[in-house]
Protein backbone atom coordinates (compact mmCIF):
# COMPACT_ATOMS: atom_id res chain seq x y z
CA UNK A 1 0.00 0.00 0.00
CA UNK A 2 1.14 3.55 -0.69
CA UNK A 3 2.58 5.87 1.90
CA UNK A 4 0.67 9.16 2.05
CA UNK A 5 1.45 12.49 3.71
CA UNK A 6 -1.26 14.62 5.24
CA UNK A 7 -0.83 18.17 6.50
CA UNK A 8 -2.75 20.38 8.91
CA UNK A 9 -2.15 24.04 9.73
CA UNK A 10 -2.47 25.67 13.15
CA UNK A 11 -2.34 29.30 14.30
CA UNK A 12 -1.34 30.81 17.62
CA UNK A 13 -0.20 34.17 18.94
CA UNK A 14 2.80 34.45 21.24
CA UNK A 15 5.40 36.93 22.38
CA UNK A 16 9.03 36.27 23.11
CA UNK A 17 12.36 37.96 23.79
CA UNK A 18 15.77 36.60 22.83
CA UNK A 19 18.21 36.65 25.72
CA UNK A 20 21.56 38.22 24.77
CA UNK A 21 20.55 38.88 21.17
CA UNK A 22 22.28 41.82 19.49
CA UNK A 23 19.26 43.18 17.63
CA UNK A 24 15.71 44.36 18.28
CA UNK A 25 14.46 40.83 19.04
CA UNK A 26 16.10 41.15 22.47
CA UNK A 27 12.96 43.14 23.36
CA UNK A 28 9.60 41.55 24.06
CA UNK A 29 7.65 41.36 20.80
CA UNK A 30 4.92 39.18 19.37
CA UNK A 31 4.22 37.01 16.35
CA UNK A 32 1.23 35.43 14.69
CA UNK A 33 2.72 31.96 14.36
CA UNK A 34 1.55 29.46 11.75
CA UNK A 35 2.52 25.85 12.47
CA UNK A 36 2.23 23.34 9.63
CA UNK A 37 2.33 19.68 10.66
CA UNK A 38 2.86 16.91 8.10
CA UNK A 39 2.59 13.25 9.02
CA UNK A 40 3.07 10.17 6.90
CA UNK A 41 1.59 6.70 6.94
CA UNK A 42 -0.43 4.13 5.08
CA UNK A 43 -4.18 4.72 4.79
CA UNK A 44 -6.25 2.37 6.95
CA UNK A 45 -7.47 -0.47 4.75
CA UNK A 46 -9.90 -2.14 7.17
CA UNK A 47 -13.30 -1.76 5.48
CA UNK A 48 -14.99 -2.10 8.88
CA UNK A 49 -13.15 0.91 10.29
CA UNK A 50 -14.93 4.26 10.29
CA UNK A 51 -11.52 5.70 9.39
CA UNK A 52 -10.95 3.46 6.37
CA UNK A 53 -8.89 5.31 3.79
CA UNK A 54 -7.38 7.75 6.30
CA UNK A 55 -3.75 7.95 7.37
CA UNK A 56 -5.05 9.64 10.51
CA UNK A 57 -8.26 11.49 11.22
CA UNK A 58 -7.54 15.23 10.90
CA UNK A 59 -9.62 15.73 14.05
CA UNK A 60 -7.35 13.39 16.01
CA UNK A 61 -4.27 15.24 14.76
CA UNK A 62 -5.91 18.55 15.70
CA UNK A 63 -6.56 17.33 19.26
CA UNK A 64 -2.90 16.36 19.70
CA UNK A 65 -1.49 19.63 18.38
CA UNK A 66 -3.98 21.75 20.31
CA UNK A 67 -3.14 19.90 23.52
CA UNK A 68 0.66 20.09 23.38
CA UNK A 69 1.25 23.24 21.33
CA UNK A 70 -1.62 25.61 20.63
CA UNK A 71 -3.40 25.56 24.00
CA UNK A 72 -0.08 25.87 25.80
CA UNK A 73 1.66 28.52 23.68
CA UNK A 74 -1.24 30.67 22.47
CA UNK A 75 -1.11 34.18 23.96
CA UNK A 76 1.90 33.29 26.10
CA UNK A 77 5.14 35.14 26.69
CA UNK A 78 8.03 32.77 25.93
CA UNK A 79 11.24 33.43 27.82
CA UNK A 80 14.56 31.65 28.20
CA UNK A 81 14.84 30.25 31.73
CA UNK A 82 18.43 31.54 31.80
CA UNK A 83 17.04 35.07 32.02
CA UNK A 84 18.20 36.70 35.28
CA UNK A 85 15.71 36.10 38.11
CA UNK A 86 14.99 39.81 38.59
CA UNK A 87 13.96 40.14 34.93
CA UNK A 88 11.77 37.03 35.10
CA UNK A 89 10.10 38.51 38.16
CA UNK A 90 9.73 41.88 36.39
CA UNK A 91 8.00 40.26 33.40
CA UNK A 92 5.82 38.21 35.71
CA UNK A 93 4.16 41.32 37.17
CA UNK A 94 2.16 42.48 34.11
CA UNK A 95 1.82 39.07 32.42
CA UNK A 96 0.11 35.97 33.72
CA UNK A 97 0.88 33.47 30.96
CA UNK A 98 4.66 33.22 30.97
CA UNK A 99 6.38 30.06 29.80
CA UNK A 100 10.03 29.71 30.73
CA UNK A 101 11.86 27.41 28.38
CA UNK A 102 15.16 25.60 28.75
CA UNK A 103 16.17 27.09 25.41
CA UNK A 104 16.28 30.35 23.51
CA UNK A 105 12.70 30.78 22.17
CA UNK A 106 13.63 30.97 18.50
CA UNK A 107 11.49 29.34 15.81
CA UNK A 108 14.25 26.80 15.26
CA UNK A 109 14.39 25.72 18.90
CA UNK A 110 10.62 25.75 19.21
CA UNK A 111 10.40 23.30 16.30
CA UNK A 112 12.84 20.90 17.96
CA UNK A 113 10.72 21.04 21.12
CA UNK A 114 7.45 20.66 19.19
CA UNK A 115 8.74 17.66 17.23
CA UNK A 116 9.68 15.83 20.43
CA UNK A 117 6.28 16.51 21.99
CA UNK A 118 4.26 15.56 18.90
CA UNK A 119 6.16 12.34 18.13
CA UNK A 120 5.36 10.99 21.60
CA UNK A 121 1.60 11.29 21.00
CA UNK A 122 1.22 10.01 17.45
CA UNK A 123 -0.11 6.49 16.91
CA UNK A 124 2.72 4.02 16.17
CA UNK A 125 1.65 3.53 12.55
CA UNK A 126 1.96 7.28 11.85
CA UNK A 127 5.25 9.16 11.65
CA UNK A 128 5.98 12.86 11.92
CA UNK A 129 7.35 13.88 8.53
CA UNK A 130 7.90 17.63 8.88
CA UNK A 131 7.04 20.81 10.72
CA UNK A 132 7.10 24.40 9.52
CA UNK A 133 6.81 27.33 11.89
CA UNK A 134 6.10 30.64 10.18
CA UNK A 135 7.06 33.56 12.40
CA UNK A 136 6.33 36.38 9.96
CA UNK A 137 4.92 36.62 6.45
CA UNK A 138 8.42 36.19 5.03
CA UNK A 139 10.24 34.06 7.62
CA UNK A 140 9.90 30.46 8.74
CA UNK A 141 11.90 27.51 10.04
CA UNK A 142 11.42 23.89 9.04
CA UNK A 143 12.09 20.54 10.73
CA UNK A 144 12.25 17.32 8.70
CA UNK A 145 12.40 13.84 10.24
CA UNK A 146 14.79 12.73 7.48
CA UNK A 147 17.31 15.34 8.69
CA UNK A 148 17.21 14.14 12.29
Amino acid sequence: MSSIRITKEFHFEAAHALLGYDGPCKNVHGHSYVLTVTITGTPISDLKSAKCGMVMDFGDLKRIIKKVIVDRFDHALLLNSALPADLLEHYGEPFNNIITLDYQPTSENMLIDFAQKIKKLLPPEVKLFSLRLRETATSYAEWFAADN
